[in-house]
């Protein structure tokens, strides 16, 4: 009987708990006055060999629940040492010593690292960031030596292995040194799950205080963005971004079609909270947590939902900052001309610069903060 109902029980568990709630408590308690009134009770007759049975079980499903909570521990620990100096054995702004090694350094602390989601068929939009708001070249290892920001594309692999797609990037890659590839199969419909893996990989890779996930087709003034983010530094669970609160859409007609609309409750109904996908940052205790929880993250049709439905229910300090999602000129020059420089500009009805490779370079010229700007910021 003892490996029976231990095989009931030991299918039902969780790989993550959270520590005992009042509510456990009271339950374990009631279950041993129950116990003990059933043992004193003279009118309910249970053969001791079952009570004894039925308390062994008890026991080892609370030694399961002990067990499974030092797991969890241990995980967030390791996740949380991947990013200390002695566990790192790369310096992560000098390309030329990422591999591991005995003469490797540890890991430099940054302010910020930021993911530029691009395709495989977005050349010309790298190209346009490239020639506007990115460093090149040197200039682009200088920032992440003396600002401590990084920046980079991420991507990650065609469903074919070393397709002429992938070769495609690994030469672009060469040339300017500013991808950040990422275990994940590139698709439209996979940007939840390739910003879970953005958030992982660059985890693991750098130590930074804040976490920023940008699209290619926006324009942003780097200093600001530094600026920005610098001024919460202190706060240690920070959402950072322009919020909203769009409309679950259950028809499959429309574009951001929502096949989970039901569990949103009635048709109508608005979503939670969230940042606009754009541009938004997280900070470090946040995607230290995405690490760690990857595997069990539900992914939802739209990528900014997803996230916001990861940090709904955490104890999370969500920031409006409307500075980040301008408009593109005359809204972002106006503003740059009355002295209040945007973070970030695009066009709502686009979901990014609308024909961004043509406008981008007028956009930056119009709404820029200027070139020497982000080494000048205070951070």
């Amino acid at each position: 009987m003892d490996s029976f109902l231990l095989s009931l029980i030991l299918p039902f568990r969780r790989l993550w708990l959270v520590p005992e709630s009042d509510g456990q408590v009271i339950s374990r308690r009631r279950h041993e006055q129950e116990l003990q009134i059933v043992s004193e009770d003279s009118s309910i007759k249970m053969p001791a060999e079952k009570r004894d049975v039925i308390t062994a079980v008890y026991r080892t499903h609370e030694a399961i629940q002990s067990l499974d909570k030092k797991i969890t521990m241990l995980n967030m620990d390791l996740v949380e040492a991947k990013n200390s100096p002695e566990m790192h054995s790369f310096d992560s702004y000098t390309p030329a010593i990422e591999s591991s090694g005995k003469g490797s350094l540890p890991k430099k602390k940054m302010l910020m690292v930021i993911g530029i989601n691009t395709a495989f068929s977005s050349r010309r939009r790298r190209d346009s960031v490239r020639e506007t708001w990115m460093p090149r070249g040197e200039k682009l290892f200088q920032l992440e030596r003396e600002k401590g920001i990084v920046v980079r594309f991420m991507i990650g692999h065609s469903a074919t292995s070393n397709s002429i797609l992938d070769r495609a990037i690994d030469s672009e890659d060469a040339l300017h040194k500013d991808f950040l590839r990422l275990e994940h199969i590139e698709g439209y419909h996979e940007l939840s799950a390739k910003t879970k893996s953005f958030f992982s990989t660059a985890v693991a890779r750098w130590d930074a205080d804040f976490y920023v996930k940008i699209d290619d087709d926006v324009h942003v003034n780097l200093g600001m963005l530094a600026t920005t983010l610098a001024y919460h530094r202190s706060k240690p669970r920070v959402y950072i971004g322009c919020m909203k609160s769009g409309p679950v859409l259950s028809s499959k007609s429309v574009k951001y079609h929502e096949p989970e609309h039901w569990k949103f409750g009635e048709e109508g109904n608005k979503y939670f909270r969230h940042a606009t996908g754009q541009i938004y940052a997280i900070s470090k205790d946040l995607a230290t947590y995405m690490a760690a929880n990857e595997p069990i993250l539900h992914k939802y049709a739209n990528e900014d939902v997803s996230l916001g439905a990861w940090l709904i229910g955490l104890e999370v300090e969500h920031i409006d900052d409307r500075n980040m999602c301008c408009g593109t000129p005359p809204d972002c020059e106006w503003k740059a001309q009355a002295g209040n420089v945007c973070v970030a500009s695009f066009d709502w009805s686009c979901s990014g610069i609308c024909k961004s490779v043509e406008r981008i370079k007028h956009v930056h010229e119009k709404c820029g903060e200027g070139n020497g700007a982000v080494w000048s910021a205070l951070i």
